[in-house]
């Protein structure tokens, strides 16, 4: 027994019994490691798989609300714009309606005068010259003329 004992405290002996020791632990380690190592990959594999099916899945649905959302809030704009319009519209109707404005509107824009009033016109030299040159279209059709002030009303409403 002394003997067995002497050899359990020997130098030799327990460096080998660290070495067994270290390379039990080592090898349990990289067990345990390479078991995880391929269950996390599954899983990651797994969990990829699923989470591109649902990006590839819902990318287009989510594209077209988001399209239609935006094109929802351009109408609604346009909508809002349009009720203005209308307003403004109104406010003109109700302004014509009324005598003294039509009358005012009258005398300005036909250049009409009451009985016994003189009508004077005055000539802005600058016009006087714009005008001169507009001389060009006498040499076009008459309904060119006419087609052309039809789109200069229209352009000046914008």
């Amino acid at each position: 027994m002394a003997v067995k004992d002497r050899d359990r405290f020997s130098t030799a002996t327990r460096i080998k019994l660290l070495g067994e020791q270290t390379a039990a632990r080592v090898y349990r380690s990289q067990t345990k490691r390479q078991a995880r190592r391929s269950r996390l990959t599954g899983r990651a594999a797994l969990l990829a798989l699923v989470l591109c099916t649902l990006v590839v899945a819902l990318a287009y649905p989510i594209r077209q609300y988001v399209s239609q959302r935006a094109e929802i809030a351009d109408l609604q704009q346009e909508q809002e714009q349009a009720r203005q319009r209308v307003e403004q519209l109104r406010d003109l109707k109700a302004r014509w309606k009324d005598d003294a404005y039509a009358e005012q509107q009258i005398r300005q824009r036909l250049h009409y005068v009451m009985p016994g009033e003189t009508g004077f016109i005055v000539v802005d030299p600058d016009a006087a010259k714009q005008s001169r040159a507009d001389l060009g279209t006498a040499d076009r059709p008459w309904y060119a003329n006419v087609w052309d002030g039809v789109d200069k009303s229209d352009a000046s409403d914008r």
